[in-house]
Parts: C-alpha cells; structure tokens; sequence
C-alpha cells in the first residue's frame, strides 16, 4: 500500500535525523557553474565531478569562454570522468547557445533547460530547485531506489511518475529538502548493491526483497 501524507512526513523527519547535513556536493558559484556541474555529473559521482570542474571553470569561466574552447581541450580536463568526450561537446554546445540566446544568461524554466544539449527533467529540476529557488523534486537513481523500496510509490512507476507521486504527497515546501534526505538515504545507506539494512529504521517496512535476514 503507498503511504499517505503523513506516514511520508514521518519518514522525512528519520531521515533528517540520519543525515542532518543533506544538501548540494556539487561545488559551484553561480547558476552557469550548477548547471554545467550538474551535466557532468549523470552517470558520474559528484565527487568525481568537483575534482574537474575547478580546473574547467577555471579556464572557462562563462558561457562566452566555453563557447570558444576547443573540444580536445574541454575533453583533456574531463577526462576522468564517464562520458567525457559526450560531456564535453554537450557543455561547449549548450554555452553556444546561452551566448546566442540568453546573452549568457542561464534561463530560469523548465523548457528552456531541457532544450539544451545533454540536459534532461532531472538536471533541469536541479538547476531549477538549487540554482532558483524554484520548487522542483528531481529524481534520480538513488531517489527512485528509494522510494521504491520504501513503498512510497509503485514497484513498476516509471522516473516522471515518481516525481509526480512524490510532489503531490510531500509538502511543496519540503520538496528541494525532501530530494536531498532521499538522495543521501540511497548514495549513503540504501545502496544499489549491499545496502546497510542491519541498523536502517525503516527495515522492517521495506520491500527490498533481499534484505539481509541477521
């Protein structure tokens, strides 16, 4: 059964509790630095992440240097993380078009982003939510593990309709909160793989069918 309002209100609280400090690991100053960050970082680990970006940041400033670099370049510098030659066209390409366009600015709607080269609802929403202030729940892989295995939405729900399930039995004002407790919860506990079930407050409710038994 999906828990309703309050029994999701009651698992936010916990998980406040377990992880006081959720919020951003990405390292950024503005909104250019979150949203080009924030590109880097799919299928990548933020920690990977904030190791290239003050390199790249340093170098490409803004919208208008990165517009110009060279692709071997931007390649050289991210190159040790996934995807970095796809990454590195992508970050040059949606620069272009933020000089072109937004005079360098980086546009505060949805569709906007997401017409960007190599930015999707999740990264939009991010951008949105930490970048704006704009009330927005992303969801990635550790949400959408999470939630699941909770019960908080279907087993078979697809990314959007976690989201929405998400938004619509979670407090507008608690969703930028609400995504970082889940967040960590699934980066740091309720891992992928040999998640820490032993000592979780919610073990006995989770429908991860491969809990550990002792």
């Amino acid at each position: 059964m999906l828990k309703d309002k309050e029994e999701i209100s009651d698992i936010l609280t916990k998980l406040e509790r377990l992880f006081p400090t959720a919020g951003c690991e990405l390292i950024y100053h503005n909104t250019f630095e979150l949203l080009i960050a924030v590109s880097l970082s799919a299928q990548t680990t933020d920690k990977a992440v904030n190791k290239v970006t003050p390199i790249l940041f340093a170098k490409y400033p803004t919208p208008f240097t990165l517009a110009k670099a060279n692709h071997e370049d931007v390649a050289n510098i991210l190159a040790s993380i996934g995807m970095y030659k796809i990454k590195s066209k992508n970050i040059i390409s949606l620069s272009k078009i933020l000089v072109a366009k937004y005079n360098g600015i980086v546009p505060p709607y949805q569709s906007d982003l997401e017409a960007l080269p190599g930015v999707g609802r999740k990264t939009a929403n991010v951008v949105l939510t930490e970048g704006f202030g704009i009330p927005r729940l992303p969801v990635d892989t550790h949400v959408e593990r999470v939630a699941k295995r909770m019960g908080l939405v279907k087993s078979d729900a697809t990314t959007l309709e976690v989201e929405l399930t998400l938004m619509n039995k979670i407090e507008e004002a608690s969703w930028h909160k609400a995504h970082h407790l889940l967040l960590f919860m699934g980066r740091y506990k309720c891992l992928a793989k040999n998640p820490q079930c032993l000592d979780c407050f919610y073990k006995d409710k989770c429908k991860y069918d491969k809990k550990p038994l002792k």
